[in-house]
């Protein structure tokens, strides 16, 4: 991901009305501790570069935790600055009761220019592909009582050269594009009724950003949820355009937002350095997240009919 412009208040986004649902039945729940286990298996495989063997490692391991489950595959070779890549998206399906889709998505290669370094992308990947296997958890063998949902481990977002041999968004995004291009083809496209996004989710000191780049009103309702479950304060004081893995379905109408922390350590230092560890990671920051998009997910199936895309 790539962060376009400096922050700004939140207040300098302009925001439509929502006829919103109340507030009822029981707040959702994530196991933090089991979460963060699983950040620290897949961190335990090391560099996981699109390509790699470690990748592979945690292509197995991510569709080991969805036997199962009904799970799509979009495989395919991504012509890349550094020539032809495996590239492989992972769809886990869940059914709901009402027409419609929900997409949530995290992307779980790790950096590429980096990929000879000890960095193994703890909150960078980690984070955010560990909560997905916790939703999973969540969603297994039961219907949801709403739109069906949609777990994507999308694959090769990170770019392949350093930003200052090649813009990012000449050279990323590769898994997600291709998936984006897939759906338009084949119709899916038209039944996705939000795509939520999944990435830097596991900081310590969590703040997730207002993305500029998201649908104004789905965003709002990520702020809604956040406030009935009382996390608001780790929501949106700041406001950035964020290029991420949303963009190819941004670009095609689809309503959607970016759970992200983008400032991760002072100044952002944790970034892509090798000092993106475990240890800078926390599991209530999984679970203040995990909820926030669970509950998001509730209020979106509750709401009838969702604001036009």
């Amino acid at each position: 991901m790539q962060a376009q412009s400096p922050p700004t208040t939140a207040s300098d986004i302009s925001r439509t009305a929502l006829s919103l649902p109340a507030d009822t039945g029981p707040a959702p729940t994530i196991n933090g501790a089991r979460a963060m286990e699983y950040v620290k298996q897949i961190v335990a495989f090391g560099p996981r570069p699109v390509g790699s063997a470690n990748h592979k490692k945690v292509e197995d391991y991510i569709l080991g935790h969805l036997k199962g489950v009904e799970v799509e595959k979009d495989s395919f070779t991504a012509d890349t600055p550094e020539g032809k890549l495996p590239v492989r998206n992972f769809i886990a399906k869940f059914s709901g009761t009402k027409d419609g889709i929900i997409v949530i998505a995290s992307h779980y290669d790790t950096n590429y220019p980096l990929r000879n370094t000890s960095y193994v992308g703890a909150n960078d990947g980690g984070s955010s592909s560990a909560l997905l296997l916790e939703f999973a958890n969540q969603l297994r063998g039961k219907k949801n009582d709403g739109y069906s949902i949609w777990l994507v481990w999308d694959d090769a977002e990170e770019a392949i050269k350093p930003e200052t041999e090649m813009p990012f968004a000449q050279d990323s995004l590769y898994g997600i594009s291709h998936l984006a291009e897939k759906w338009q083809a084949d119709g899916t496209l038209k039944k996705i009724k939000a795509f939520l996004l999944a990435d830097m989710v596991g900081d310590a000191d969590l703040n997730i950003e207002r993305d500029a780049n998201s649908t104004p009103w789905l965003e709002d309702v990520v702020y809604e949820a956040a406030t009935r479950l009382g996390y608001q304060s780790h929501f949106f004081a700041r406001t950035m355009g964020v290029d991420d893995d949303h963009i190819p379905f941004v670009k095609r109408g689809v309503p959607c937002a970016d759970f992200i922390d983008f400032n991760y350590g002072y100044n952002d230092v944790f970034w892509h350095t090798t000092q993106d560890t475990v240890d800078k990671l926390s599991l209530k920051s999984l679970e203040i997240v995990g909820a926030t998009m669970l509950e998001t997910v509730s209020i979106l199936d509750k709401m009838d009919p969702l604001p036009p895309k």
